[in-house]
């Protein structure tokens, strides 16, 4: 059973942060079920972000689903991606029906080039989808889900897998919907920097380290990129660089035969010990019980 969103702890950021209530252990870390399911938290009419990404599939409802300040009235069969940074929340929703998926980087482990599709669908605006004359969608956008949510339920041998691959799916065919970038995702340098630094950490994973030498790359001030990428994401970016430096270690300890004392050269750690204590800060396990857990036996 899918357990609901979490509320970060208070800090000083004024939107409410909400996080995905799976712990940082268990495998896939991904959810999906109903608005009732998921509960009050998955309708807050309050703005908010998330640290995760969502996909929301409204079968049902009436209202108006407001993401980064823009409007979405509400006309079912409706498809919306929401990235996490992004400030949304849904204003006098009444009668919400559908299928959320919530999920995070994780993830998105062995297909990195979905985030560059779930970046795309967040910056536009994608209208109803198209519909027959029964009122279903005729995007293969509903088929695609509940083929999921079987997957999801039933847990069979390789169910990962095949829920990786069929966001996949429902990424691109959802990028072939006819739609168009929103104006606020081009306004700016702020955005501009927050969105070169965000291509920049996916380029690196991370491994420069300090903020100062992304700002320095980015020919800005260490203040104006942290501004910047506050405004954009909700998240400093140390804290994104943390993310994404514990991110390609993931990646490495599950999908290569490198040792944990390699992996931590590859992200920008001379020391391992000093890595091992990094990634069971931001874990809560160390490298090799990750490794073990996640990835099989592989050189520690």
């Amino acid at each position: 059973m899918p357990t609901r969103t979490q509320d970060a702890p208070p800090s000083a950021d004024p939107v409410p942060l909400h996080r995905l209530g799976v712990p940082a252990t268990r495998l896939p870390p991904f959810l999906m079920g109903s608005f009732d399911v998921f509960g009050p938290d998955s309708h807050a009419g309050y703005p908010h972000r998330h640290t995760f990404h969502e996909i929301a599939y409204v079968t049902a409802g009436t209202g108006t689903h407001v993401v980064d300040a823009v409007r979405h009235p509400l006309r079912p069969p409706h498809l919306c991606v929401i990235l996490p940074g992004q400030v949304h929340h849904w204003d006098r929703a009444t009668g919400l029906a559908g299928v959320l998926l919530l999920f995070t980087e994780d993830f998105l482990l062995t297909r990195p080039d979905d985030r560059r599709l779930l970046r795309e669908l967040g910056e536009r605006r994608v209208p109803r989808l198209p519909t027959g004359p029964d009122g279903g969608d005729t995007a293969g956008i509903g088929a695609l889900i509940r083929a999921m949510e079987r997957e999801f339920t039933d847990r069979a041998d390789g169910y990962v897998s095949v829920l990786e691959a069929y966001l996949h799916i429902l990424l691109v065919r959802a990028l072939r919907l006819p739609g168009e970038r929103r104006p606020e995702a081009d306004a700016g340098r702020s955005a501009e920097v927050a969105r070169d630094f965000g291509a920049l950490l996916t380029e690196t994973a991370g491994a420069e380290g300090a903020v100062r030498a992304y700002a320095d790359r980015l020919g800005v001030s260490v203040g104006y990129l942290i501004e910047s990428v506050k405004q954009a994401t909700g998240r400093t970016p140390g804290e994104l660089v943390r993310a994404a430096r514990t991110l390609e270690a993931k990646r490495l300890l599950t999908g290569s035969g490198l040792s944990v004392a390699q992996i931590a050269r590859r992200v920008g750690f001379g020391d391992p010990a000093y890595f091992s204590r990094f990634f069971r800060r931001e874990t809560g396990v160390s490298p090799g019980d990750f490794r073990r857990t996640a990835g099989g036996s592989l050189p520690e």
